[in-house]
């Protein structure tokens, strides 16, 4: 072979086992920090409580919990020492007499829903209460809705105001004893008002910044309570959210896919990660359906890409989640030595590490010593690994090490990462790939990505509000349903 050719393969083969062995290391990484925040902060929930955990963190926000005291509107509005009421001091003289008090912080916006609510305690002697959302640095002496980009339910009329001074016919005026709210639905990016429970309306919110709760007092004796939810709401939120979510299901549900969409994806799923035995019972199970699933190449898909080396792969990932690392380092040097040529690669370095892992879980501890010992110096040496080298001598330090924060590298999730690298160096052998990326993951989690671009696009589209894609919550959700 031309000696030129041969470098420029050499090379490919170096780049493809870098890019392959770098994303499983950032696997590891990631792991390793959620490892530690997890022994810092939910200690003793379950593994999936905890992914959980994580998703609803990922949109955790500080909410409004009570009313600003900072900025006044000029001793128009008295707020209470709860900092949850408010009243109006004295009879005004002019217009623009107004008591305003915005929320100590905007509403959240990457959720579905945002609500909370006003009790007037007493309506004055003119009633011109008001329930509202307004910008950062609204004039504190005009009424919601009055100012542009603002938006405001009168209690005296029963209009709704946004952004001028004329009012629109909206809902029934409300007075003392009655219970008024405010929300923001994000999916449909409009406001909406409640009196007594019962949705008033609704009303296209054109603003794309923040929005504070805001309430306004503008006649003598005016008093209103705000509930943040603290207390529980008069109207029926979780109900609201579960009737928003069946809408956004129905919508999603008069969709219309091909019959074997599910199927192929399922089955390509299967192929990737050498699940031969359950692919071969799929496949004889879908042939038994009415009517049989068949299965027709589309998109540019070639089949044989992921069958490539079937049983080699399903024998290395049973190997490798059983423990047995010696093994499968000896069925790599037989089937596939050019994956371990380079003995400093990360793939070599994942084995190596799961290899002591696998000692210290069998209480071989002085074994290990040896071993990490003769492994881990070249690879310490390189300083790319040596944040995870440390973590697998961490082990050695704990009388219990799977209760310590190095206790992840003892789950099977581990053996399933360096099984994962192993399964997509094998398929880039393949002749047939021509993008290396193309192993690293199945089509199914190449569509959940997708998924989440979607629904990240779309929050970005609506000003970056909006709920992000939760793959917990949907198939939790699921299981409930």
């Amino acid at each position: 072979m031309d000696s030129s050719l041969t470098l420029s393969l050499s090379h490919t083969n170096s780049d493809t086992h870098d890019l392959i062995g770098t994303y499983f290391l950032e696997q590891w990484r990631l792991k390793s920090k959620a490892a530690v925040r997890k022994s810092e902060s939910v200690m003793g929930v379950s593994e999936n409580q905890y992914l959980m955990e994580i998703d609803s963190e990922e949109c955790e926000e500080e909410l409004p919990t009570e009313l600003d005291t900072l900025h006044s509107s000029g001793g128009f509005s008295i707020v209470g020492s709860d900092k949850l009421s408010v009243r109006y001091p004295n009879a005004h003289l002019h217009g623009h007499d107004v008591g305003v008090v915005q929320a100590n912080r905007p509403a959240p916006c990457k959720r579905l829903v945002y609500y909370f609510e006003i009790f007037v305690e007493n309506a004055g002697t003119k009633g011109q209460i008001a329930i509202g959302f307004t910008t950062p640095g609204f004039k504190l002496r005009r009424q919601p809705g009055w100012e542009s980009n603002s938006y405001g339910y009168h209690g005296d009329d029963g209009l709704l105001y946004r952004g001028q001074g004329k009012g629109e016919a909206f809902g029934p005026a409300y007075s003392t004893g009655d219970t008024v709210g405010g929300g923001i639905n994000y999916a449909s990016q409009e406001l909406f008002f409640t009196k007594n429970g019962t949705v008033v309306g609704t009303v296209f919110k054109d603003v794309k910044g923040p929005l504070f709760p805001t309430v306004a007092v503008h006649s003598q004796h005016e008093v209103v309570t705000v509930n943040f939810g603290k207390r529980p709401f008069v109207f029926d939120l979780k109900a609201y959210e579960a009737q928003e979510r069946a809408k956004q299901h129905s919508t999603i549900e008069k969709l219309s896919i091909p019959q074997n969409a599910s199927y192929g994806i399922v089955r390509a799923y299967l192929q990737h990660y050498g699940y031969e035995d359950t692919l071969k019972t799929f496949d004889v199970e879908s042939r038994s359906t009415l009517p049989p699933i068949s299965f027709v190449q589309e998109n540019g898909f070639a089949e044989d890409v992921s069958v490539y080396s079937l049983n080699q792969r399903k024998v290395l990932r049973q190997l490798i989640r059983s423990g047995q690392i010696g093994d499968a380092f000896g069925k790599l040097r037989e089937l596939y030595p050019q994956i371990l040529q380079d003995g400093t690669s990360a793939i070599c370095f994942l084995l190596h590490c799961q290899n002591f892992i696998e000692l210290v879980r069998v209480g071989k501890l002085e074994e290990a010593v040896l071993y990490g010992r003769t492994e881990f110096e070249k690879f310490y040496k390189l300083g790319d690994y040596d944040d995870l080298v440390k973590d697998c001598a961490a082990l050695l330090a704990y009388e219990q090490p799977q209760k310590s924060s190095v206790g992840y590298l003892l789950g099977d999730s581990q053996r399933d990462i360096v099984a994962d690298a192993v399964n997509a160096m094998v398929l880039s052998t393949n002749p047939s790939v021509k993008d290396s990326r193309e192993c690293l993951h199945s089509r199914l989690d190449r569509l959940l990505r997708q998924l989440s671009a979607c629904f990240l696009a779309k929050r970005t589209f609506n000003g970056d509000q909006g709920e992000g894609f939760h793959l917990h919550r949907i198939l939790n959700s699921g299981m409930k349903g």
